[in-house]
């Protein structure tokens, strides 16, 4: 990767209020588009092509969005029903425990083993049934009820912690440690970095859709994209894919996290990583206090800005992409609620001209589950 350094054009908004014509909790750096990276492994999709319940998810533009938000295209890409989930963590997953397997020397079954806000611990689970494998996830205290049972639904033992994710993923890979097991978690820290960028490396496909199905509506490239953002893994993919074209430029790339739990602003604002204490949120998915060790460096010089956005603008989002036919949690209605943020309201005008953004642009909007991955989105 080309370094080029902690961020040093940037703006930060520290207020996190939501009351009426106050500006969002806000970070932007325009010198993101100039820094460059190496690609994702070409053969992941062609992996991911292989497997039995692959289709690209659909891209479906919504016209109203568009004008409602003062742009020229809105496309939401709806990872409701990836490789046969809810959300699109199963990408991930399935690239990693295939590489973890064709790496081991022993053909010996193991035991997987992982911590989980929902839906990384479901895809996990549900390739360890397929391949005859034991899963052990770990859930914190904030996962929805109909959420763990949906994991234990797929044969997984499930042990619920008291405490935050952040516990969740010490408890978990203390067990792996103590069990002989393989730990596949979508977080990375000092030691544990391969598995957690496979899993980057396994979400490279859902860009590589994306690229295609705007070319086939005619769109070419996006100017922003919208990205929900709890750990970062899912952002720090979508910075490589876009930097990694071997020119400056690319899309603007937005990070949108709850309120109650936004590791990245607090990071990118400080320009440092930093662990912020995660409240409680409906978007439960993203409710994380740390950043993945190898997202951060990633983020903090590719990422364009961040925005937060409370519980209520998330459900509101729900339930507007719900009329216009898009299955979405909170998690992924997190895209469209962070772009309202970003696009109108109070000093619009300084935030999209820092976002480079024409009214002729186009925006994607990552819709990262469907109501079913989180049982709060019906709340």
């Amino acid at each position: 990767m080309t370094d080029t350094g902690p961020a040093t054009e940037s703006r930060a908004t520290p207020s996190d209020t939501t009351a009426p014509g106050t500006p969002p909790a806000w970070y932007a750096r325009p010198a993101a588009r100039e820094w460059t990276c190496a690609p994702a492994p070409a053969e992941v999709r062609a992996f991911h092509i292989t497997l039995p319940e692959y289709a690209p998810t659909p891209l479906t533009e919504l016209p109203l969005l568009a004008a409602e938000l003062g742009v020229g295209r809105v496309f939401v890409k709806d990872e409701s029903a990836r490789l046969g989930l809810p959300a699109f963590k199963a990408l991930g997953a399935s690239w990693a425990v295939h590489r973890v397997l064709a790496e081991r020397a022993s053909d010996t079954p193991v035991e997987l083993v992982t911590a989980t806000d929902g839906n990384h611990g479901r895809a996990v689970a549900r390739i360890a049934r397929r391949l005859g494998l034991r899963a052990h996830v770990f859930v914190s205290q904030g996962v929805h009820p109909g959420a763990a049972a949906a994991i234990e639904g797929e044969g997984a033992r499930v042990t619920r912690v008291a405490g935050d994710y952040d516990r969740a993923v010490r408890e978990a890979a203390a067990a792996a440690r103590a069990e002989g097991s393989v730990l596949v978690q979508d977080t990375a820290w000092d030691g544990y970095e391969e598995v957690p960028a496979r899993i980057v490396e396994g979400y490279s496909t859902l860009f590589a859709e994306v690229d295609g199905q705007l070319a086939d509506a005619g769109a070419g490239a996006p100017d922003l994209m919208a990205v929900p953002v709890g750990v970062g893994s899912l952002a720090q993919a979508a910075v490589t894919h876009y930097r990694s074209r071997g020119v400056h430029g690319g899309p603007a790339l937005l990070a949108v996290e709850p309120t109650e739990a936004a590791p990245a602003l607090a990071s990118l604002t400080r320009g440092e990583s930093v662990t912020v204490a995660a409240g409680e949120t409906v978007m439960a998915g993203l409710n994380c206090g740390t950043l993945s060790g190898l997202a951060w460096p990633v983020l903090r010089d590719g990422l364009d800005a961040a925005v937060t956005v409370p519980d209520a603008e998330a459900l509101a989002a729900v339930r507007d992409l719900a009329a216009l036919g898009v299955s979405s949690g909170p998690c992924g209605a997190a895209a469209l609620a962070g772009a309202r943020a970003a696009l109108t309201g109070a000093g619009a005008g300084g935030r999209r001209a820092e976002l480079g953004l024409g009214a002729g642009a186009t925006v994607v909007l990552l819709s990262t589950e469907g109501r079913e991955a989180n049982p709060h989105g019906a709340e």
